[in-house]
């Protein structure tokens, strides 16, 4: 059995000010980096200002897995390939500053759809040319599009009235005329 190929990256989230007088803040996807040693595992404020604070999550590993290829598929074909993260906010961080917390990292289409189904907080960012080049090599490697079913003809479809009784159709000449119209 092979071992699924894993990517360690980080996520950026940045919180800018906004002029709102009911949010004066926004939580946004800044980016998805390689993992370094260095960022440690806890998540921390990167850069703060007046207008913006920065904050880098370290530690997610992203899998690739066999039976999502399709997925993965879609994302490389797909007119701008990215990373998908699901991000919650976090009210209890105890400061008066909620967090934007990144939960889930991927490369599917699959695993982005079912985040946005289940109402979850799903943005994109580029994936970096590295990174696809190696989910094209997966993809590549086990990726087989299911064979397109050849669609039979109607014409070779049975008939059926609109209580989906068998119905039939006559070629032949119409007797009488239109309405119910005799000619003497």
């Amino acid at each position: 059995m092979s071992e699924r190929p894993t990517t360690e990256v980080a996520v950026l989230m940045r919180r800018e000010r906004i002029d709102n007088r009911w949010q004066p803040w926004r939580w946004s996807l800044a980016d998805v980096v390689p993992h370094e040693p260095a960022f440690g595992a806890e998540p921390r404020q990167l850069r703060k200002d007046e207008r913006e604070e920065q904050w880098l999550f370290p530690g997610f590993s992203v899998e690739l897995f066999r039976d999502d290829v399709e997925g993965y598929h879609l994302n490389l074909v797909s007119p701008a390939p990215c990373w998908f993260v699901m991000w919650r906010m976090d009210e209890d961080t105890g400061t008066n500053i909620p967090l934007a917390r990144p939960v889930a990292v991927s490369l599917s289409y699959h695993d982005a759809g079912r985040w946005l189904d289940a109402q979850e907080t799903v943005e994109q960012v580029p994936a970096a040319p590295a990174v696809l080049e190696g989910l094209r090599a997966f993809v590549d490697a086990n990726y087989q599009p299911e064979p397109k079913r050849r669609k039979r003809p109607d014409s070779f479809r049975s008939l059926q009235d609109r209580f989906g009784n068998p119905a039939s159709v006559s070629t032949g000449k119409m007797r009488g005329g239109a309405g119910g119209e005799s000619h003497g």
